[in-house]
């Protein structure tokens, strides 16, 4: 972990009073035509073989492209795989990886860290109709419904994903702030469903490098390099009252993700505001 982070000088403003702003925008095209609805008609669980094979075709283009990009053009490296070892028997059934939400290919950051062949990701629903919205939906992204019909079936198809063992990943700052160093307060969602579930949260903490070496071919100076440090699972207490027990999860993981980010200066509380 960093003894010192470092800040990369993007020319961004960040909100100072509100750590859930959402700072980007989905150009979504004025057509209605091929557009989803997030409501309870949309396949929160796909079956179907056009599913599986572009779910095929998403997973080739992640592994092969995306995941060499990665590793090149924002110079990932990952620390700290260690710390999974030893909970083999606790990670059979599921885990809840949480990260901070900090550039375009941090979720697939968290697959490279995990070597897992899917997550189960909730997100914000207008992405799907945006124009990395093909990619998103097949490398695991779940839109968040926009309506209780929507929800119910989100909820029955996240249930089944657990039946099935499937991990799941969800940035529990909301909102992706490009570049920022501190780590921001956390929503509780991630944190009941790892309470419901009964599986291990896996906190992630992404670091930024300055651009050197070898890396400069690869981006401008400007760019920073991104480091992903892995830390060790937090065990749910089924004995302990859910609110409790919600609560100490994400106080845990904020905490974790604070000392692997070396930003116990900086960052923001564990919570913010009403729920």
């Amino acid at each position: 972990m960093p003894d010192k982070p470092y800040v990369p000088d993007m020319g961004m403003d960040y909100p100072k009073d509100d750590p859930f702003k959402r700072l980007l925008t989905v150009e979504v095209e004025d057509s209605s035509k091929g557009k989803y609805q997030f409501d309870e008609t949309y396949p929160y669980l796909d079956n179907s073989f056009t599913y599986k094979w572009n779910r095929f075709l998403g997973w080739f283009v992640q592994w092969i492209a995306a995941d060499f990009w990665n590793l090149t053009h924002f110079g990932l490296r990952i620390e700290g795989r260690k710390n999974l070892r030893g909970y083999k028997k606790q990670l059979k059934g599921g885990a809840m990886c949480v990260c901070n939400h900090v550039y375009l290919f941090d979720a697939l950051s968290v697959y490279q860290a995990t070597r897992r062949p899917v997550l189960r990701i909730p997100m914000y629903a207008k992405h799907f109709n945006g124009k990395m919205g093909w990619f998103m939906k097949y490398v695991g992204g779940i839109p968040v419904p926009e309506t209780p019909g929507g929800l119910k079936a989100f909820n029955e198809a996240f249930d089944e994903y657990h039946r099935r063992g499937d991990w799941m990943l969800i940035f529990p700052e909301a909102v992706r702030w490009n570049w920022y160093t501190p780590i921001r307060p956390f929503k509780r969602g991630a944190f009941a469903m790892a309470y419901k579930y009964d599986i291990p949260v896996i906190p992630f903490a992404i670091t930024f490098r300055e651009r050197k070496g070898l890396y400069r071919l690869f981006g401008p100076k400007s760019l920073p390099c991104a480091t992903l440090h892995v830390g060790k699972p937090i065990l749910v207490d089924r004995s302990a009252r859910k609110k409790q027990e919600v609560d100490r999860l994400r106080e845990e993981a904020h905490a974790a993700m604070v000392e692997m980010s070396g930003t116990a200066d900086t960052s923001w509380p564990a919570s913010w505001g009403e729920e």
